[in-house]
Parts: C-alpha cells; sequence; structure tokens
C-alpha cells in the first residue's frame, strides 16, 4: 500500500509543478509537460514491478504508437478557444478526438502488425 501512495504522491507532484510553472511560463511549462516524464515514471514503475525486458520493450513501443493518435488534441483546443469557444467544450472536443482515434489506432495497429 505504500508503495502504491509513494508511486501516486511522486506522479501527483510532477503534475502539480508542471501547472504552477505554467501559470507564469506557459510555453516552459508545455516543455516540461510535452517531455516523457510520465512515460519514464511508468516505465520505471514497471520495471521495478516486474523486470522483463520483452515486456518492457512492447510497453515502450506501444507507448509511441499511442503518442500519435493523442497530439492532434493540442491543434483542436487551440484552434476551437481561438475560435471563441470556451475551455470546457474545447477540452471536451479534444478528448472526443483523441479517444477516435484511440479507437482507431487499436482497430488499425494490429492489421499493420502493431502490438498494442
Amino acid at each position: 500500500m505504500w508503495y502504491l501512495a509513494l508511486k501516486a504522491g511522486l506522479s501527483g507532484i510532477l503534475i502539480a509543478v508542471i501547472s504552477e510553472v505554467a501559470k507564469r511560463y506557459p510555453g516552459f511549462g508545455a516543455l516540461i509537460a510535452s517531455l516523457p516524464l510520465v512515460s519514464v515514471m511508468g516505465m520505471l514503475w514497471l520495471w521495478h514491478d516486474r523486470p522483463d525486458p520483452a515486456n518492457m520493450a512492447t510497453h515502450a513501443e506501444a507507448t509511441f504508437w499511442f503518442v500519435l493518435p493523442s497530439l492532434p488534441m493540442f491543434l483542436l483546443i487551440p484552434a476551437l478557444m481561438r475560435a471563441g469557444v470556451g475551455f470546457w467544450v474545447a477540452l471536451i472536443a479534444g478528448c472526443a478526438l483523441t479517444i477516435v482515434l484511440y479507437s482507431g489506432m487499436t482497430w488499425l495497429g494490429p492489421r499493420f502488425g502493431l502490438r498494442l
């Protein structure tokens, strides 16, 4: 239980730091957020829990393929907000687009031999 709390606490601190930096320096906050820190932390936790090279390789590769369908969200949200759409509506639209693209990736990826 303590290990789970440690993982959650450290991960939460990372998110809190990013949001605090972004308040003053939006671009720098975005840079930190764009770093694969969460992915790296996830791989560290996974490796600690299950040090299996094949499992880690599959996880890292699948992470790459799932990053791609998430990227359009970061273009849709600012485009909608600049067009006058409210934040919450733009965020929901971005999340919905990501869900659709993730669904497409999970359907299409294995047809091209991707292990997701």
